[in-house]
């Protein structure tokens, strides 16, 4: 799922029947740069919802205040601040029991970073570890970053957006050095990075390495090749397992049921995506509901911004 924007104002679209809300970054006029910072209150209510919504952008929250629990996909994090956490395009998040929440917050598109592909695969890799304690040094030396952030994008002085994709890149560098952020190995390179974004959007889609592949422009035979060299796993596993993530997004956040869950993965049988996720998961999407169910029984509108 590629960033969107939207004007101020501008009403989001529906979700499906019975999906999440989907939040996308509203644009700043007049400089319509796809990104904002600040704190929770000048992020708006939104930044607090204590519904399950998804984002069409990143967004990456430092917690310096308060008590609670951050709920991301299947994990539960509990708010211990200072901590640093990473929230993915796609993904299912709500706020859960807070107080006092507060610190800082950053949004932006994957268009806006200066880094191009190699900033967008260190915040998937920092997705892997998506929430972080930090030490007092590592806590001020944040703080002043974010600070800096919030301070140019507030003001937007000459030459402001490149000041903060300077300054967003070496916040998302700094994160990836932090123990457990994803610095560790090697990063994926060229054609398997490539097929690594298209898959992460392959969830609702149902797309198979064949597809994949001539999106991409390859044939089948040498992206298997490129892929397993770069990461280990052949594009079919990493297709399924991005399949099955979704399918668990929506058995948790959702009320949707298991039919329609299995058509919104790309399942036109439901009996043969029972079996799938079985294999996948280890247990039926039935039971994989009532161990993890966490739905909130009022789901508000979704909206732009967090």
């Amino acid at each position: 799922m590629r960033g969107t924007t939207v004007l101020p104002g501008t009403p989001c679209d529906a979700p499906r029947p019975g999906d999440p809300p989907v939040h996308r970054l509203e644009l700043r006029l007049p400089d319509r740069v796809p990104f904002a910072a600040g704190g929770f209150d000048a992020m708006g209510p939104m930044s607090r919802a204590a519904y399950p919504h998804r984002h069409t952008f990143y967004e990456i929250v430092h917690v310096t205040e308060g008590s609670g629990t951050h709920v991301l996909d299947l994990e539960r994090y509990e708010v211990r601040p200072p901590q640093l956490g990473v929230i993915l395009p796609g993904q299912v998040h709500h706020w859960e029991g807070v107080r006092g929440l507060e610190g800082s917050l950053v949004l932006f598109t994957p268009e806006f970073l200066v880094g191009g592909p190699d900033d967008e695969e260190l915040l998937r890799r920092l997705g892997e570890r998506p929430w972080v304690d930090l030490d007092a040094a590592t806590h001020e030396r944040t703080s002043r970053l974010l600070g800096d952030l919030a301070e140019e994008y507030r003001h937007g002085a000459d030459g402001f957006a490149g000041v903060l994709r300077s300054l967003l890149h070496v916040l998302l560098v700094r994160a990836s050095r932090l123990p457990g952020g994803g610095g560790a190995g090697a990063p994926p390179r060229g054609l398997a990075e490539e097929f690594l974004r298209l898959a992460r959007t392959a969830g609702t889609a149902g797309l198979s390495v064949r597809e994949c592949a001539e999106r991409i422009g390859v044939t089948p035979g040498h992206l298997t090749e490129v892929v397993r060299a770069a990461t280990g796993r052949t594009p079919a596993a990493l297709l399924r397992q991005e399949r099955a993530r979704e399918a668990q997004r929506l058995l948790v956040a959702t009320g949707l049921p298991v039919r329609q869950v299995a058509a919104r993965v790309g399942f036109d049988d439901a009996a043969y995506f029972c079996r799938f996720f079985r294999r996948e998961v280890g247990c039926s999407p039935g039971r994989f509901r009532k161990d993890h169910d966490r739905r909130v029984p009022s789901i508000e509108p979704g909206g732009a911004g967090p």
